[in-house]
C-alpha cells in the first residue's frame, strides 16, 4: 500500500497537495527546512519564465505553473502556515486595495479603467502606503 493511499481526490487541490506532501514527509521524503524549498520555488519560477519567453503552449504553462503552486504549498507546510488561510488573507488584501483604488478614481470623477497601467500602479502604491 502506498503512503499516499486514502487521500481524497475531492479535496480542494491546495489541501490535497499539502496532505500528499505530509504523507511523503512521514516516510522521509522531505527537505530538512524551508531553504531548499525556497530554492526549488525559484527554480520553478525560472522554468515558467523560460516557457513564457519561448512561446510555450497552454499545456506547458499549466504544467510549470502547477509546479510553482505545488512548491508554494510545500513552503507553507514548512512554515506551518495554513494555505487556505494565507490565500484567503492575500485575496482579502487584494480586494481591499483594489476597491480603495476604485474609490480614489470615483472621488476624482473617473473610472479606474480610464487610468493607464502606470497610473493604476501608482494608485496601488498609494493605497498600499496608506495602509489599505
Amino acid at each position: 500500500a502506498s503512503a499516499l493511499a486514502g487521500i481524497s481526490r475531492g479535496l480542494p487541490e491546495w489541501q490535497r497537495a499539502v496532505k500528499l506532501q505530509k504523507r511523503a514527509a512521514n516516510v522521509g521524503f522531505d527537505w530538512p527546512d524551508h531553504r531548499p524549498v525556497l530554492d526549488k520555488l525559484a527554480e520553478e519560477l525560472e522554468e515558467v519564465r523560460h516557457e513564457f519567453e519561448h512561446g510555450a503552449d497552454e499545456e506547458r504553462l499549466v504544467d510549470e505553473i502547477g509546479d510553482v503552486l505545488f512548491v508554494a504549498a510545500n513552503l507553507a507546510r514548512h512554515a506551518k502556515v495554513d494555505v487556505s488561510r494565507a490565500l484567503r488573507g492575500a485575496t482579502a488584501k487584494f480586494e481591499r486595495r483594489f476597491r480603495a483604488m476604485e474609490a480614489v478614481a470615483a472621488s476624482e470623477g473617473r473610472e479606474l479603467s480610464s487610468y493607464s497601467l502606470e497610473e493604476q500602479e501608482a494608485l496601488w502604491t498609494r493605497v498600499k502606503r496608506e495602509g489599505t
